[in-house]
């Protein structure tokens, strides 16, 4: 509804709860450990904590199968959609209501720094590897796992909170691929490949 594109105003949003809902916390003198809730326990998840995990990636999963062709339509060209389709708003939202559904799936686990940095990094790191939208996805999910790995392997042997580990794995993830990535990194614009000539 404004000038502001949605990615910015679900970020400035989403941290401006955030950082009123740790004033809040802070002003009540509450025994919540706000650690906890910023960066998450993902080395304490109980057995219901993972099944619902489990299940809302369940969930997502095929939601996303059902609207895959209309949602990269709607990414890709909306007015198009708008044109030749009813589906541009409901799959507009239901992929907003999926990314809600994720985040705050993942407060629990990660916390709500973390959430959104595990979101975002494997998404921004695939944009340096891939140019189709199936390739990003593949290397995303792929990103996020060696993350995952890396930052728990990092958090056993260094004695380091889990959350952050993984999250600044993800970070040198991505400025790896910022740095040397084949599409769009500093290198290939510093040294573009000469093109071939017929």
């Amino acid at each position: 509804f404004t000038a502001l594109r949605e990615d910015a105003s679900l970020a400035a949003f989403y941290l401006i709860s955030l950082a009123l809902g740790v004033l809040l916390v802070s002003l009540k003198g509450s025994n919540v450990d706000l650690m906890h809730v910023l960066f998450g326990t993902v080395l304490a998840l109980d057995n219901a904590a993972l099944i619902l995990l489990c299940a809302i990636t369940t969930f997502t999963l095929a939601t996303l199968a059902l609207i895959f062709r209309p949602l990269v339509l709607e990414c890709a060209d909306p007015r198009f959609l708008a044109s030749v389709s009813r589906w541009s708003g409901p799959v507009h939202f239901i992929f907003l209501a999926l990314v809600v559904l994720n985040l705050v799936a993942g407060f629990q686990a990660l916390g709500t720094l973390m959430a959104v940095g595990i979101m975002i990094l494997p998404a921004a790191t695939a944009r340096f590897w891939a140019t189709s939208i199936s390739g990003m996805l593949i290397v995303a999910a792929v990103s996020a796992s060696i993350a995952s790995v890396i930052g728990l392997l990092m958090s056993y042997h260094a004695g380091l909170p889990s959350g952050p580990a993984i999250i600044l794995s993800a970070g040198c993830l991505y400025l790896l691929s910022l740095g040397f990535g084949p599409v769009g990194s500093l290198f290939t614009r510093a040294f573009p490949r000469p093109h071939l000539d017929a």
